[in-house]
């Protein structure tokens, strides 16, 4: 048996359809037993199929809520596959938070949507480049996500971070396969507050929540300033790194891996992957979108589904 792989489309009007039908293409010729399911709004599609979601898609409001209500009722139907044990891999292309929510849907993107339709407890962002342009390969957990800067104080919590700790740590034991996985924390901090003279919360959240993680028996470091840990991580030393805020480990996660990186959302009952891009409205329709990006989370929702479902090797 392989790894089952279900696909959906995202936002028809975007880049989306078009790299999931490129990628999938390549990846075929990579592996040409490669079990995969595209999914629409109403089931199962083909490659015919997917055109049409293309060429019914309208731009203005009404296309909105049409975009919105096709990527989210096709997660709905991937989910279910996955959910039934027929997939053990969900690759998600690009969709458009706006029009997300203008078809109703009160969540801030795929990873609480995900969340929500599996009935998660807890769910983390990582940014996964298993080949970057410094060929090692860096892993970024996102312990807050998509909110505003102002709100990441008092969202990064000691439970909080010992929760993500806790996941990464599950993650890259059972899907990466790595049996004692080491971890760095990033500080809040310029230079991890420096022993106190720039705030206050590395000592009165980070340290209390490392503490609680060695105690679990995980092995990790930290707080450690942003402006040395990625390159450390790069260097080897650590398996993955834990950011406290967005935009502090996209900016390192992306320098080096743009284009090739993938959005692992970890906590589900199945692997679920996207790649690291929005829908790209510019260049839709214009044959210049990328697919490595999606190629990438093809291959790595590969090679995880063989690792946590015990099947065949996966390409990677």
């Amino acid at each position: 048996m392989r790894p089952r792989i279900v696909v959906t489309p995202g936002d028809p009007r975007g880049i989306g359809p078009e790299v999931m039908l490129r990628a999938l293409e390549i990846f075929r010729g990579e592996d040409p037993e490669l079990e995969v399911t595209l999914m629409g709004p109403s089931g199962e599609l083909d490659p015919d199929g997917v055109k049409e979601l293309v060429g019914r898609a309208q731009r203005g409001p009404a296309g909105d809520a049409r975009a919105g209500e096709v990527a989210a009722r096709s997660i709905e139907r991937a989910v279910e596959l996955a959910l039934r044990g027929d997939a053990h891999a969900l690759v998600t292309a690009p969709l458009h938070k706006p029009s997300l929510q203008s078809a109703g849907w009160e969540v801030p993107g795929q990873t609480e949507l995900l969340r929500d339709l599996c009935g998660a407890a807890r769910v983390g962002m990582l940014m996964a480049a298993e080949r970057t342009r410094l060929d090692a390969p860096l892993r970024v957990l996102l312990a807050t996500t998509h909110i505003p800067l102002r709100s990441v104080p008092a969202a990064v919590t000691e439970d909080l971070l010992t929760d993500q700790i806790d996941l990464l740590d599950g993650a890259l034991r059972t899907d990466w396969g790595i049996a004692s996985p080491k971890i760095a924390l990033c500080g809040l901090n310029p230079h991890a507050s420096d022993a106190g003279l720039f705030g206050d919360e590395e000592r009165a959240v980070f340290e209390p929540a490392i503490v609680r993680a060695r105690e679990s028996g995980m092995r990790i470091e930290g707080p450690l300033p942003a402006d040395t840990v990625f390159s450390r991580a790069l260097n080897g030393h650590f398996d993955a790194v834990v950011a406290p805020y967005h935009d502090v480990g996209m900016a390192a996660f992306k320098t080096v891996s743009f284009g090739t990186g993938v959005n692992v959302t970890i906590g589900l009952p199945f692997v679920r992957t996207s790649p690291d891009h929005g829908t790209a409205f510019d260049i839709a329709g214009m044959d210049r979108a990328d697919p490595t990006s999606m190629l990438e989370a093809l291959r790595l929702a590969h090679a995880l589904a063989a690792k946590r479902f015990d099947i065949a090797s996966a390409v990677v």
